[in-house]
C-alpha cells in the first residue's frame, strides 16, 4: 500500500485555520450568558447547587450541538 506524497505534503503545509475575532467574541458572550444562567437558577430561583449547574451544563451542550450543525452545514456548502 503505497501514500501519495503529494497529498501528504498539501496537508503538511497548510496553515491552521485562524479563529476570527467575532468568534472569541461570540464565544465569550455565551460564557457569560451560561454562567448568568446559572447564577439566576442558583440564587434567584433558588434550584440547588447542582440543579443550577445540570441546566447551565445542558444548555451549553444544546448550544455545542446547534454550533456544530450549523458549522457542518457550512463547511458542506463550500
Amino acid at each position: 500500500m503505497t501514500v501519495d506524497r503529494e497529498v501528504i505534503a498539501q496537508y503538511e503545509q497548510a496553515p491552521p485555520d485562524e479563529v476570527s475575532r467575532a468568534t472569541v467574541i461570540a464565544y465569550a458572550v455565551a460564557a457569560m450568558l451560561l454562567f448568568g444562567w446559572f447564577l439566576f437558577g442558583w440564587l434567584v430561583l433558588q434550584q440547588g447547587f447542582v440543579d443550577s449547574v445540570g441546566e447551565a451544563a445542558g444548555a451549553g451542550f444544546a448550544l455545542l450541538l446547534v454550533v456544530s450543525v450549523v458549522g457542518t452545514v457550512r463547511r458542506s456548502r463550500r
